[in-house]
C-alpha cells in the first residue's frame, strides 16, 4: 500500500506546475530503497518516471534520468541499517549529487560538445538546477523519513508496530 502511495505522490508532485528539478522524486527512490520490500524499490520510481514522462514527454536524456532513480532506490538499502537523522541526510545529500552526475553526463552526450569545454560548460549551466534538486530531496526526505518514524514511534506504544512494519515488507 505505502508503494502505491508515493508513485501517487510523485506522479502528482512531477504534473503540478513547479520549477525545474522541483518534483520528489529522488527522495522518494531514497526513502523506498529503506523501507520498501527490494523487490519493489526500482518499480517505484520508475512507475512515477514512466507515467509521467509519457505525459509531459520522453527526453534524449529519460534512460539516464530514470537509471539515476533506480540507482537512488537502491542506495536507499544503505539506511536499512540505521535510520539517523545524520545518515539520512547524508545519504539525501549525496542521491543528490548522484542525480546531477548521472542525468547531466547524459545531457553533455546529447546536447554538447564532446570536448572538456562542452563537458565543463554543460555541468556548470546545471548548477541552478542542482540546487533546486538538493532542496526539494531534503525537503522531502525529511518529510517522509520523519513521518514514518514519527508514525512508527507513535503507534509502537499502541502495539500496532507489526501493522506497520508489516505493511512495508
Amino acid at each position: 500500500m505505502l508503494a502505491y502511495i508515493l508513485i501517487a505522490m510523485g506522479f502528482l508532485m512531477r504534473l503540478i506546475p513547479h520549477a525545474p528539478n522541483m518534483a520528489p522524486v529522488a527522495a522518494i527512490a531514497l526513502f523506498s530503497g529503506a523501507y520498501l520490500n527490494k523487490k519493489i524499490v526500482p518499480w517505484v520510481p520508475l512507475a512515477i518516471m514512466v507515467l509521467t514522462d509519457l505525459i509531459i514527454g520522453l527526453h534524449g536524456v529519460f534512460l539516464y534520468t530514470w537509471g539515476a532513480f533506480v540507482i537512488i532506490g537502491f542506495m536507499g538499502y544503505k539506511l536499512r541499517q540505521g535510520r539517523t537523522p545524520g545518515k539520512v541526510l547524508g545519504m539525501t545529500v549525496l542521491s543528490a549529487c548522484v542525480f546531477f552526475v548521472i542525468s547531466n553526463f547524459g545531457v553533455w552526450l546529447a546536447w554538447y560538445p564532446h570536448t572538456a569545454q562542452g563537458f565543463m560548460n554543460c555541468f556548470i549551466k546545471a548548477l541552478p538546477f542542482f540546487r533546486n534538486t538538493m532542496a526539494v530531496n531534503i525537503i522531502f526526505a525529511f518529510i517522509l523519513f520523519g513521518t514514518y518514524e514519527l508514525a512508527r514511534k507513535m503507534v509502537q506504544d499502541k502495539g500496532f508496530v507489526k501493522v506497520l512494519i508489516a505493511s512495508v515488507e
